[in-house]
This record gives C-alpha cells, sequence and structure tokens, in this order.
C-alpha cells in the first residue's frame, strides 16, 4: 500500500508575531500537517519560530527545513532541539542539510569549506544529535525519545547515502547548482535526473528494517486550465528545463485542482514521494490540491 500523504508548508517571512501566528492557523485551518521553517539569514530563527507556530495551532506537526549545518555547534544544537521538542509537547521534526550558499557563512564569518567537509560536518552533526539526544541523562531532555524524527535533505551520493542510514525522512530537493552562475543558485532537475537520485537512494537503503518516508519541496504551484502555456512561461526563465519537462518535473505543480492531484498520485508511484512540502507563496492555492488528496 502507498503512504499516505502528508503535507507540510515552509514558512520563510515574518512581519510581526500576531501576523504569524496568524498565518500559522490559517494553515492548520486549510488543513496543512506541518508547519515548517529554513535557515537562511535574512529569514526567522527557526527555533523561536517554530515554538510560537505550535503556541499557535494544536495539530500540526513543527519542523526545520532544513537546518544549515555549518551554521551549528552540535552540542549547542543538541539543547536547541530538545528545548524545543519539549516546548513543543514532542511535535519538532529536525530536517538538516550542508547548506549551499557560500555567502551567507562569509556574512556570519563561518567556514565555508569544501563539499566534501560541508557533508563531514552533517555527519558529526547528527552522530552527536543521536549521542546526546539519546541519553537519558540529557538536560534538557527531547519529548520525544530517543530524539525527534530526523529528515536528512540532499541530492548527492554521500548526502543520499546519509538519509539512507539516518533519516526517517528523506527529503529531495530536486535542485542543483545552475552551470555558470553565481554559487548557490539553483536549476531544476528534469524528472529522469531526479529518477535517477531516488533510484541511487533506494540502493542505498536497500537494507532499512522499515522505509522511510519521502519528501519532495514543490518549487511552484499554479492553478491554470492551460497547463502548456504555463509550462512555456516558465521553460522561458532558464531554469534549467525546456517545455516538455516543466510539464513533467515533480518540482512543479501546474493544472486544475484535480490535474495536479492527479501529477502527484503519478509522483507517489513513480518516484515515492508521499510527503509534499510547498513554499508559504503557494499557501491558499495548494489547499484545493490536498482537499483532492484527502485519504488516499
Amino acid at each position: 500500500m502507498p503512504r499516505p500523504f502528508r503535507f507540510g508548508v515552509n514558512m520563510l517571512t515574518l512581519e510581526a508575531g500576531d501576523s504569524w501566528r496568524r498565518k500559522c492557523r490559517r494553515a492548520e485551518e486549510l488543513g496543512y500537517d506541518v508547519l515548517l521553517v529554513p535557515d537562511h539569514l535574512g529569514m526567522p530563527a527557526p527555533f523561536p519560530a517554530l515554538i510560537a507556530a505550535a503556541e499557535a495551532t494544536e495539530r500540526p506537526r513543527v519542523g526545520t527545513f532544513v537546518l544549515n549545518a555549518g551554521f551549528w555547534n552540535p552540542a549547542l544544537l543538541a539543547r536547541e532541539v530538545a528545548t524545543t521538542d519539549a516546548l513543543t509537547g514532542g511535535r519538532l521534526e529536525l530536517g538538516l542539510g550542508t547548506g549551499y550558499v557560500r555567502a551567507e557563512h562569509e556574512t556570519a564569518g563561518l567556514p565555508w569549506g569544501s563539499p566534501r567537509e560541508r557533508v563531514d560536518h552533517l555527519v558529526r552533526t547528527i552522530g552527536e544529535l543521536d549521542r546526546l539526544l539519546g541519553d537519558p541523562d540529557q538536560v534538557p531532555r527531547p519529548a520525544q525519545r530517543p530524539r525527534p524524527p530526523l529528515l536528512v535533505g540532499g541530492n548527492g551520493p554521500r548526502m543520499l547515502r546519509l538519509a539512507a542510514e539516518h533519516a526517517e525522512i528523506a527529503a529531495f530537493t530536486g535542485g542543483r547548482q545552475a552551470p555558470g552562475r553565481p554559487e548557490g543558485t539553483l536549476e531544476l532537475m528534469p524528472a529522469d535526473e531526479l529518477a535517477a537520485s531516488v533510484a541511487r537512494y533506494e540502493g542505498y537503503a536497500a537494507g532499512r528494517p522499515e522505509p522511510a518516508e519521502r519528501n519532495l519541496l514543490v518549487q511552484q504551484v499554479r492553478n491554470t486550465h492551460d497547463r502548456r502555456a504555463v509550462a512555456r512561461e516558465i521553460a522561458a526563465r532558464g531554469i534549467g528545463l525546456d517545455e516538455e519537462q516543466a510539464l513533467e518535473v515533480p518540482t512543479l505543480l501546474i493544472g486544475t485542482p484535480r490535474q495536479m492531484a492527479e501529477q502527484l498520485r503519478e509522483h507517489r508511484e513513480r518516484f515515492g514521494f508521499s510527503y509534499l512540502t510547498v513554499l508559504d507563496s503557494a499557501l491558499e492555492e495548494f489547499a484545493p490540491v490536498m482537499e483532492e488528496l484527502r485519504g488516499s
């Protein structure tokens, strides 16, 4: 049986406390299952924003999507995770990645390092979190034992292996560094390349006792009766896809709510994506799609 769908919204903007809480409550009303916060300079600080989101709502889980491991010392991060999980009543999901924007590290006065060094740091971070949060003498203690569910996001072979070995949720960004563009500029991967990443992950995860949930970040949700016209418009922006690829790629949802729901069913069948995350700019537009998919 396919895993049931679950839906998250990545909350990128904070203007004031009242408006943040209203947006969180609206997401709950619309039926989102997880309220997520990224980890970028110029965006909300993840942990206080998630605590406020949990206090404003009752049902949704909350999560980081994803923490930039290079910003964090593992021991201090374990304290943040345990405190946040305790204060949210065990609703936290911990998303971790290496980070991909050099300028943010430079602004923060932190080392950027090579791709290998960034993944090495993430490996150490996960190991320390498992050790510290699983210690019965750890203070503060997380509400979930031995730790909150771990989401690992990335596409490279080492990241896919790391997700297969440690994560309850494997997140696929569907993006890659755009060739010839400034570092941190992403383009979308065509569906066949994303399928290859999923197949590589499946190879690494073959020995898992329980399959992980698979997450995908949907970059755009476009409600339209003319799918091809919108795909043509998106392809013209130079995001690495032609018109036909824009119609097929899972990171773009284009069509009526019923058509988009059918696309997500097909993507779950082909790629295993059952946990879908959208950006907060699509908060309202994606809601009818969720209604189409409830219970499936």
